[in-house]
């Protein structure tokens, strides 16, 4: 995990063909058991909601508010990132980018916006920093296990 204040970046391999990484990074069932509940289409453009836990104590309203920004199928997705109700002004992007190795995917993740000089900024990062290599990665292998290819 990278170590700057402005982006959390991950690069993890997964022993799956990036089609089926790509799968879980696209299909709405899928999506729901790595992250959130969604209404995700894989189309420019679209904007959509992911329904989480709220967490009142960081000021996460549970809502986070996405558009997909760039899409290039089984190689990079590209959306914004921010809470649908939260009264900060963290608007971020999550960048998935899809490098075939082996007979596996190396997974890249850069989640970046976040302003080392702005307080609420710093602990989100810390946060979802923690989130993305703890939890969220974790399920996203649990959940790539147990679909075929």
């Amino acid at each position: 995990m990278s170590l700057t204040l402005t982006a959390i970046e991950l690069d993890e391999f997964l022993p799956h063909p990036p089609a089926k990484v790509w799968r879980a990074l696209t299909e709405p069932a899928l999506i729901a058991a790595w992250l959130m509940e969604n209404d995700f289409e894989p189309v420019i453009g679209h904007r959509y909601t992911m329904r989480g836990t709220p967490v009142p104590a960081v000021g996460f309203s549970g809502l986070v508010a996405s558009e997909v920004l760039e899409i290039d199928p089984e190689r990079l997705l590209r959306i914004s990132w921010r809470d649908a109700e939260a009264g900060n002004n963290l608007n971020s992007t999550v960048t998935w980018t899809l490098v075939p190795e082996g007979a596996g995917t190396r997974l890249f993740l850069i989640h970046e916006g976040f302003d080392p000089e702005e307080p609420s900024h710093v602990i989100a990062h810390r946060i979802m920093g923690g989130g993305w290599r703890g939890q969220i990665l974790k399920k996203l292998t649990e959940t790539l296990a147990q679909i075929g290819e």
